[in-house]
């Protein structure tokens, strides 16, 4: 995969993967003027993806512990398991206002690169499937295609089940 972006659309996210040396492949595009699902599934939609390759970024507090996980548009976090993950009695999704504040992005353009503070990350496993999957490049709008391998490396990612539904 190589990198495709204009000067435009550098965001956080982009400068990382670049940084590092990661290739990816740039999506920019439209939402759609409705969006009953959300912005993972209208991705998908909009795209012409499978939901269960689009991974959005949810923010969650686990304990104290701030953490990042990854699962399909079609699927919710289970937050019982992001707790086990985590080795914590309890989790859930942190406030939209506090998300942004600690990423540096809006909701719906949160990416789990170039974020303001470092996070573990955790990846629902289902992304160890497919040889690319799409993630948020930092703003809405904006998704970059991946390889769960190079995701796992540039964060140190921990790939386990984390999905439900």
């Amino acid at each position: 995969m190589g990198n495709r972006k204009s000067i435009s659309e550098s965001t956080p996210a982009l400068r990382e993967l670049s940084a590092l040396g990661v290739g990816y492949r740039l999506f920019s595009y439209s939402h759609s003027e409705h969006m009953d699902d959300g912005y993972a599934l209208d991705t998908a939609n909009v795209l012409g993806v499978e939901p269960e390759r689009i991974f959005k970024t949810l923010m969650a507090q686990a304990d104290k512990e701030i953490v990042c996980a990854l699962v399909p548009a079609s699927k919710r976090l289970s937050f019982k398991l992001l707790s086990k993950a985590v080795g914590a009695k309890k989790s859930h999704l942190l406030d939209p206002c506090v998300a942004e504040r600690v990423t540096g992005y809006v909701t719906g353009g949160i990416s789990p690169f170039g974020q303001r503070h470092a996070h573990r990350i955790f990846v629902d496993d289902s992304a160890l499937l497919y040889e690319s999957i799409l993630v948020s490049g930092g703003k809405r709008s904006l998704s970059l295609e991946i390889s769960p391998d190079s995701l796992g490396k540039a964060k140190t990612a921990v790939f386990l089940p984390l999905a439900e539904g």
